[in-house]
């Protein structure tokens, strides 16, 4: 038997038996626990298996012999769409194959069943089944993984964004707390949101605060020493702040210039910022002398 005709012998047995095939299959996926987490129900289950069924038998139908042929292109498509809904739904990978792998049972069940076929052209359409509906597992698996890293890089960046906030302290003046380790791709967000901020908010004085930064190389250097630079470049002097002791003695040790005025804390940094741009913050006393709830005066220059 050559192979098309093969495939259009499978063709045949999927569309003759199909309503055998589709409650045996859905009955191994319930089994499997498809529907023990609650992601799905069961009438999704059935339209996601049934669609199938149907696009596989039209792939065969058009003697497709293998997974990468126009003829599957449909398939395919599905395939990578279920995959990717899975992942978001928070499937794990084994369940995902699952879907495509336990229809080999309910397949191989048709086709002994089936008295159509000598015992040689039953061994290969065995054969045929089985290594289409491997690659059509290992396309699921492959796609689930993929869309799984989308997902983690997408969080990954949000993650990222949110811890590096951006904080208007006072007119010109802006805080960029930085909380855990620096990376190349983590600089880049960092100096984005700070440079963006900076116009928006014709900021002359712009704090890094590293408290939250747990341990500060050569590398973590050199990446704060790219966001101090490109800030003056947008006009805006830097100051770092949040240097604890024993982060200045791995500079030190390190033998890095920071050339960049440092505080120990962001208090200090702030105070500092204030003095470079003529404000002051004092505090306000009731007229009996008594001092009155504390409040913040900006003492602009001149007046």
């Amino acid at each position: 038997m050559a192979a098309n005709e093969t495939t259009n012998a499978l063709a045949e047995l999927v569309r003759d038996n199909e309503k055998e095939i589709l409650p045996e299959w859905l009955e191994l996926q319930k089994r499997a626990g498809s529907l023990q987490t609650g992601r799905i129900t069961e009438a999704e289950l059935s339209q996601q298996s049934a669609e199938f069924l149907h696009l596989l038998r039209s792939g065969l139908a058009q003697g497709g012999g293998e997974v990468a042929s126009s003829a599957y292109a449909p398939a395919r498509e599905f395939l990578s769409n279920l995959s990717r809904s899975r992942a978001l739904q928070g499937f794990s990978p084994t369940e995902t194959a699952t879907f495509v792998f336990s229809l080999k049972q309910p397949l191989f069940n048709s086709l002994n069943r089936d008295r159509r076929l000598a015992p040689a052209e039953l061994a290969r359409a065995t054969w045929a089944f089985s290594i289409l509906l491997d690659e059509l597992g290992l396309l699921t698996f492959e796609s689930f993984q993929k869309s799984r890293e989308e997902v983690i890089l997408r969080q990954q960046r949000e993650i990222t964004e949110l811890s590096t906030p951006v904080v208007k302290l006072w007119d010109g003046i802006l805080a960029l707390p930085v909380i855990g380790t620096l990376d190349s791709e983590r600089t880049q967000v960092v100096m984005e949101n700070l440079l963006q901020h900076v116009v928006d908010d014709s900021a002359e004085i712009a704090i890094i605060d590293i408290t939250g930064v747990p341990t500060v190389d050569t590398l973590t250097a050199q990446h704060l020493l790219k966001t101090v630079s490109a800030a003056r470049l947008m006009g805006a002097d830097c100051i770092i702040s949040g240097i604890r002791p024993q982060i200045a003695q791995t500079i030190v040790h390190l033998g890095v210039e920071l050339n960049v005025i440092s505080k120990a804390t962001l208090a200090d940094a702030f105070a500092v910022a204030l003095r470079r741009t003529n404000r002051a913050v004092t505090k306000v006393k009731s007229a009996n002398g008594e001092d009155a709830k504390a409040k913040v005066a900006s003492a602009e220059k001149g007046e």
